[in-house]
């Protein structure tokens, strides 16, 4: 029976089909970056102070500068280690009596300021910002501020367990419908956060976004996996993670010129709408539809690709009879990846790798701290570092392999974290250019884990692992800032040293994974577990082929 790899060499692996439909998933990846990393301009916190009845009227009347108004009026003020006194405590003062004088109002109080008794902020706050975020709107600070890590960790709750149920779905009922279904949902529930009244119907309707966006990206880079041939699996799983970099940089000028969050959730979420046309413009997996039996359905969908490509059927493809042989259509159980020794391998390596990408990946942008007060330029120059990463895994990864890069990578950022710790304060320099090169490793190792994951599955289970394996990622995610900032409590550069063992653990984890370049996808559990046998099986096993086909003609 010809393989969709063999029929693909035919009718085209990346012809005008393949490409139209890399170019409307990449869009769809591209609008994935600000719900993953919106909460920057979503919450951010502006500089910030108690407000205070009277003080405005006081500052009036005095004529005050700003600078006067705090240094007067606000406890702390200046001094080192005393954010918390600046931001959340005021001074127990009646700013509304007469009796205040205009050049040190608190004189006649008391000889030392530090004497004045102190309260938590009780008339709200005044933040330093021309825009809005969630913390200004809904005051998600001081005792507040675990209101804003629960609205991070409840989006990665969502792609934890969307990753697991509508992985399972998409290999059951197909990756067309899912994908419509979450694009739909996703884009719906973003309007619904973008008019939210209040905090907890923002925290619900960010959830359910969680929920199904991170699994429509993930559909979306194994509908194109499985779209094109051999050859170009790995350029458009590179190029399709590169279109989410894209997406960062343009979240950046978008959220500059719309600095208020509910026009700026409004804006990055309305394109989803759009993508519900792809319902006329990208059909069914063929390999998935194979893979249920369903081989009347996958040939009119490679007779349509065939068209479109411009190219003719040979009548020697035109049938699929071992697959209509089959006895019962094979569905996916979560048993699958933890079955057979080689997937259970697979699954246990690939888990861990997802957890490491994503701890390295989010704690060192947390921990490297980019210089400047520029939130948007910050995050633009961050986001141009993922570019070097993708060029470097291009021009790697078909002459040396998939696994040798991915484990360098791995060991690469640990190294560099390691370095790091060691690299004095003076040489700050140095300290974030060796940072920048342990990000773009890891950046490496992330898009990396995505390419193989897709390359070691079987096709009826390829879903559900990727899946599975990535929901890891969001585990990661949510421990992420907890392994941060209760490490630096305890010395500041722990968290690096812990980065580092993990990302070396990683690297050698790698190298115990079967090499995937040149390879076909493995279509049962059977190719998945001969990945690592000589070659010679796979050439008997066409030999037999051959033989076979030649027999009816008895």
């Amino acid at each position: 029976m010809p393989t969709v790899d063999d029929i693909l060499e035919y009718i085209g692996e990346f012809h005008f089909f393949q490409k139209q439909t890399f170019f409307l998933l990449s869009l769809l990846s591209a609008t994935f970056s600000p719900i993953y990393v919106g909460i920057v301009f979503l919450g951010f916190t502006p500089k910030h102070h108690c407000q205070s009845p009277g003080v405005a009227e006081l500052s009036q009347r005095c004529g005050w500068s700003l600078a006067e108004e705090l240094n007067y009026t606000v406890p702390g003020l200046g001094a080192a280690g005393e954010a918390h006194f600046q931001q959340c405590m005021q001074y127990e003062v009646d700013w509304n009596q007469s009796a205040l004088s205009c050049v040190d109002p608190l004189a006649s109080l008391a000889a030392n300021q530090s004497q004045l008794p102190l309260r938590p902020c009780q008339h709200g706050w005044v933040f330093d910002t021309p825009g809005s975020s969630i913390v200004t709107e809904f005051s998600l600070v001081c005792n507040n501020s675990w209101m804003l890590d629960l609205f991070q960790s409840v989006v990665n709750v969502g792609f934890f367990i969307g990753a697991v149920a509508i992985g399972y779905l998409a290999d059951r009922f197909g990756r067309k419908f899912c994908f419509l279904v979450t694009i739909l949902i996703n884009a719906v529930s973003g309007v619904l956060m973008a008019v939210s009244p209040n905090y907890t119907w923002m925290l619900i309707f960010r959830f359910i976004q969680g929920l199904v966006s991170k699994a429509s990206w993930l559909i979306g880079y194994i509908l194109i996996t499985e779209f094109v041939g051999l050859d170009y699996r790995r350029m458009v799983g590179i190029f399709y993670q590169a279109a989410f970099t894209v997406g960062l940089l343009v979240l950046s000028g978008v959220a500059y010129a719309l600095p208020h969050w509910r026009w700026l959730q409004l804006t990055v979420t309305l394109p989803n709408f759009c993508f519900l046309l792809y319902y006329w413009c990208i059909p069914e997996s063929p390999r998935w539809l194979i893979s249920q039996n369903k081989n009347g359905k996958a040939m009119k969908i490679i007779k349509q690709i065939a068209k479109k490509n411009g190219k003719s059927m040979p009548a020697s493809l035109q049938s699929l009879k071992a697959d209509e042989d089959a006895v019962e259509t094979l569905h996916p159980s979560f048993l699958d990846l933890i079955r057979t020794p080689q997937i259970r391998k697979h699954t246990l390596i690939l888990m861990y790798n997802w957890f490491t990408s994503s701890i390295l990946y989010q704690g060192l942008i947390m921990h490297m701290g980019l210089a400047g007060d520029n939130v948007y330029l910050d995050f633009f120059y961050s986001a141009l570092v993922e570019f070097p990463a993708a060029f470097v895994i291009i021009l790697t990864i078909d002459r040396v392999g998939r696994r040798y890069p991915w484990a360098m990578s791995n060991i690469v950022a640990g190294v560099a974290c390691l370095a790091t710790v060691f690299i004095p304060d003076e040489l700050q320099g140095l300290r974030v250019a060796v940072a920048c090169v342990g990000r773009m490793c890891i950046t490496m190792a992330f898009e990396m884990v995505c390419l193989v994951s897709t390359e070691l599955y079987p096709t009826f289970i390829r879903n559900l692992g990727v899946q599975i394996c990535s929901s890891m990622c969001d585990i990661g995610g949510i421990f992420t800032p907890f392994l941060v900032y209760r490490l630096t409590a305890v010395w500041l550069e722990l968290p690096l040293v812990v980065f580092a063992v993990v990302g070396l653990i990683a690297g050698g984890l790698v190298l115990l994974l079967p090499e995937t370049k040149g390879k076909p996808l493995p279509e049962t559990i059977q190719d998945a577990e001969n990945m690592l046998r000589p070659r010679k099986n796979k050439e008997k096993m066409i030999y037999l082929q051959v033989k076979k086909s030649d027999t009816p003609g008895n």
